[in-house]
């Protein structure tokens, strides 16, 4: 399996667009450290609200980079709990 890292947006745990639910994955961080660090860069900066908005456009949604399949791992503890309940 290939293990490479991708940068998207992640629609599971987004605010607005996805992209510091995206960064936040990438980096193995936080979310609400990323969104902090963009709303700082926005206020003082002033260049993190375009960065942002070019980020929205450009980067693929996660599961046009996933493919759209479910995580092999998490499919299969749902169904071995949901087996058990069924004894």
């Amino acid at each position: 399996m290939n293990n490479q890292k991708v940068l998207y947006k992640n629609s599971e745990n987004k605010m607005i667009c996805g992209v510091c639910a995206g960064l936040a994955e990438y980096f193995n961080m936080d979310v609400s450290v990323i969104r902090l660090i963009t709303v700082l860069l926005a206020f003082s900066v002033g260049s993190g609200v375009i960065a942002y908005l070019v980020a929205a456009v450009i980067l693929p949604e996660k599961s046009a980079v996933m493919g759209g399949t479910q995580n092999v791992d998490d499919h299969n503890s749902y169904n071995e709990y949901n087996s058990s309940d069924n004894k």
